[in-house]
């Protein structure tokens, strides 16, 4: 049994008439009939009862119509799926994040592709860090992933969603807070928060990188996995923390104090990257609406979210001196 014996088959059973079903079918009618014949040998049933008049369906033809036009709607939407994913309309796209860097940027990617290309799923893989998703990404087990300039990793391109600050959190309470800006030699003699060294997270590299090159070691006292929990532990006077302005933009409400440093810090660019050699229509499609998207990326200044904090607290927030 081909698909085109079906084609015949249906054309037939609703017209009931070989001339107009082969007038559908834009064929001869001897052919149709050859084919009608051929499918009825082999299914070694008549499914239809003819004469010099009039055609009409048997039992078995009766029974065969809606699995018939089943088939026909199946072959249809494989090619129209094949048709759309070599077009990058359809697919699956892997993308790994975490941190509060995503927080924002993440739905707005999710949205522009739902509304854009809604038979590409997203498939997102949570606590991924730079990293980690860079390497990933490098490797080809993952098509999209947050990651933070800059890096060294061969055809992988990326588009830079935000620029932040790299900024020290302590508790509110602490001496330290009192001051309008820190140096990180200020804080050498502080117990530290971070993220655990093996987990891919750029940020806990900066730690050790800044702070060595302002001449100590940090005491990492505790780590934990998300920028959250850091936050949290702060707050709780477990120790003090390098972080983001993302992370202080997500997180005005703790009770925890945000320091500008005086030091010579980099500007830390956060960037979507992807593979320049993966093969998928759909991540091209995606990684289309990615430049699009963030074609201008947001600033986060450190003054900026100060006022914001001083202005949901309904207080003054120490300003940095220039």
């Amino acid at each position: 049994m081909e698909l085109r014996h079906l084609r015949a088959f249906l054309a037939v059973a609703e017209e009931l008439h070989f001339g107009r079903a082969a007038e559908r079918l834009h064929m001869a009618q001897p052919p149709l009939s050859q084919q009608i014949r051929q499918l009825e040998r082999h299914l070694g049933v008549q499914l239809f009862a003819r004469n010099t008049r009039s055609v009409g369906l048997t039992s078995a033809g009766e029974a065969m119509i809606e699995p018939a036009r089943r088939v026909l709607a199946d072959v249809e939407d494989a090619e129209r799926a094949a048709r759309a994913g070599g077009r990058g309309e359809y697919g699956r796209v892997t993308v790994g994040f975490a941190g509060a860097s995503s927080n924002t940027a993440l739905p707005v990617l999710a949205r522009a592709v739902r509304a854009t290309y809604p038979n590409i799923e997203l498939e997102m893989q949570g606590q991924l860090y730079a990293n980690a998703a860079l390497a990933r990404i490098s490797d080809g087990t993952l098509d999209l992933g947050f990651v933070r300039l800059p890096f060294v990793a061969p055809g992988v391109e990326y588009c830079v969603i935000e620029r932040e600050e790299l900024i020290v959190a302590l508790p509110e309470d602490h001496p330290l807070a009192e001051k309008h800006q820190l140096s990180l030699r200020d804080l050498a003699g502080e117990l530290w928060v971070s993220f655990p060294a093996d987990s891919g997270s750029s940020l806990q590299s900066l730690l050790q990188q800044v702070c060595h090159a302002a001449g100590f070691t940090p005491n990492v006292i505790q780590a934990a996995p998300d920028s959250y929990t850091i936050i949290a532990l702060v707050a709780a006077h477990v120790g003090v923390t390098l972080t983001l302005t993302s992370v202080m933009r997500a997180n005005l409400d703790v009770a925890v104090a945000y320091r500008r440093l005086v030091d010579d810090l980099p500007v830390i660019e956060s960037a979507i990257g992807w593979n320049s050699q993966n093969p998928s229509a759909a991540v091209r499609s995606v990684v289309d609406l990615v430049k699009v998207a963030f074609a201008e990326p947001a600033d986060l200044p450190f003054e900026a979210l100060a006022a914001e904090s001083s202005s949901d607290r309904g207080m003054d927030q120490p300003r940095p001196h220039h």
